[in-house]
């Protein structure tokens, strides 16, 4: 590998991934690099990825962002979690929140005793004992010392980009304007050394990040780190996004619609509603994708649906030799939990921890690809679970998709959640044991078993255990101001 210390970044393109990586960088171990950031104002970003998870407050709060500043300069509004219309069946709904639903103990989490109840008759729906389910539903919202609420946001992701340059500008990242036009690597040893732009000048580096999104400049048509495809799996190739006026206000969740080939988002902001349908090419045309998508908005279109095609996978190095991918340069695991900006921004965790100030060495690139390969494994089985387990047959997009065979890996959860009701979270998994419960049952599995410690309780006292938690998740939210009532007095933006 390479010895020699590393002083000077240089991140090729912008967008999230690129000014994610320069704020945080910068801001965090910055005075002892140079960095720069190369991108050009004629190469447009995707800028798609506007719903978020609760990871994100975590590089806010490592940053010291003020949230209110930061929700007034994205037109942010807060989200609890996402609605799954139609996904199960036709008419079927459920909502994967992101809180955790009543109480459970050492050996068993809170659904064991849930599914004792339904037995014997003292359960109400699962999602009763959850606060911020039922504040989603009822479009509730506020940030408390006590009790808070799991949360993450939903953004507009160009002003975004444009809060994080600034952050990053501040701190001394220098911006370079200049569409690239040639990867120069090392003859010897096949390291990159420097970016040529069109304009004739040469940026040199000793590690380079690439953010040039599909195109894979760096990490894949100069190092050829290949590409791990799972279109087999996750057969949307397609997306069309367009942006609405908002005709009521914002609710704290995303939806996300099942239709014929595909799905459509609706995530609203604090000054439009961002709307797009995933959808697969082999079984639906992209005319009739847009004439979807139009006839299901819900406010006047502002802009015209913007096409995105895609694959679905990850690189087989997402670090290699001394250049690492972030963003849609490492891959693309479709947007239906909203992960994209919590890859960018795990990447950009696992560099910091790992940073090769002294020079890049096999270990460290082998740990970091196998921690984001891994993750993403993680992710990649939880979505295929929303295609797979369902029960339409309606399209032949959903009799493929519930036909197709499934990684190991997420067949044997499945199982064992049928089973024996038991779900064992990974290290490396960024979805919570209730996320997994939550989805699984939502998608119509009820497991066959409870387990038996729940039956050190009597039925009097499992009465009394569930009727306390769902009456306190109730007391909890009749307390909560409306979502749009507290956006309005917390952060509300100017213009």
């Amino acid at each position: 590998m390479q010895n020699k210390s590393i002083k000077r970044v240089v991140i090729a393109g912008g967008g999230t991934a690129g000014w994610m990586a320069a704020a945080a960088l910068s801001k965090l171990i910055g005075k002892q690099l140079d960095i720069a950031l190369v991108e050009s104002d004629d190469i447009p970003t995707v800028g798609v990825g506007e719903a978020t998870i609760p990871t994100i407050l975590t590089i806010n709060r490592l940053l010291q962002i003020p949230e209110p500043e930061f929700l007034q300069a994205t037109q942010g509004t807060f989200k609890l979690g996402i609605e799954f219309e139609n996904w199960r069946k036709q008419g079927h709904r459920y909502i994967h929140s992101f809180g955790d639903t009543g109480q459970g103990c050492w050996a068993a989490g809170f659904h064991h005793f849930w599914l004792k109840g339904m037995e014997r008759g003292i359960s109400s729906d699962y999602g009763e004992y959850c606060p911020e389910l039922k504040a989603a539903e009822q479009s509730k919202f506020a940030i408390q010392s006590q009790k808070k609420l799991n949360y993450a946001y939903h953004l507009d992701a160009g002003l975004y980009g444009r809060f994080l340059r600034k952050i990053a500008e501040q701190h001394g990242v220098r911006r370079i304007e200049g569409k690239i036009s040639d990867v120069q690597c090392n003859t010897d040893d096949g390291y990159i050394q420097s970016l040529r732009l069109e304009s004739g000048q040469v940026v040199e580096g000793d590690l380079f990040i690439d953010c040039t999104g599909f195109r894979a400049l760096l990490i894949e048509q100069a190092l050829e780190s290949g590409f791990d495809d799972w279109s087999h799996w996750l057969p949307c190739d397609s997306a069309l996004a367009v942006q609405t006026e908002s005709v009521g206000e914002a609710v704290p969740y995303t939806r996300s619609i099942a239709r014929c080939s595909g799905w459509q988002w609706r995530i609203p902001l604090q000054h439009r509603v961002g709307n797009g349908f995933v959808y697969s090419s082999k079984y639906l045309s992209d005319d009739k994708a847009e004439q979807i998508l139009l006839d299901n908005v819900e406010g006047a279109p502002i802009t015209k649906p913007r096409p995105i095609k895609f694959r679905t996978g990850q690189r087989k190095q997402y670090w290699n030799k001394n250049c690492i991918a972030l963003g849609l340069s490492s891959g693309f695991i479709e947007p239906l939990e909203s992960t994209s900006i919590h890859l960018i921004q795990n990447g950009i965790m696992w560099l910091l921890l790992m940073f090769p100030f002294q020079g890049i060495t096999k270990s460290v690139v082998n740990e970091y690809n196998e921690k984001l390969r891994r993750e993403a494994d993680c992710i990649r089985d939880f979505i295929i679970l929303h295609y797979h387990v369902t029960e339409r047959d309606d399209t032949d997009f959903w009799n493929y998709c519930r036909e197709m065979s499934i990684p190991d890996s997420l067949q044997h959860r499945i199982d064992l959640f049928r089973e024996t009701g038991r779900v064992f979270k990974p290290q490396d998994d960024v979805f919570a044991e209730n996320s997994w419960v939550q989805v699984m049952m939502g998608q119509g599995i009820t497991p066959e078993q409870y387990h038996p410690i729940v039956d050190m309780m009597s039925d009097v006292e499992l009465k009394s255990f569930l009727q306390t938690i769902e009456n306190n998740a109730k007391s909890l939210v009749s307390q909560l101001p409306s979502h749009a009532d507290f956006v309005a007095h917390y952060c509300k933006a100017v213009g």
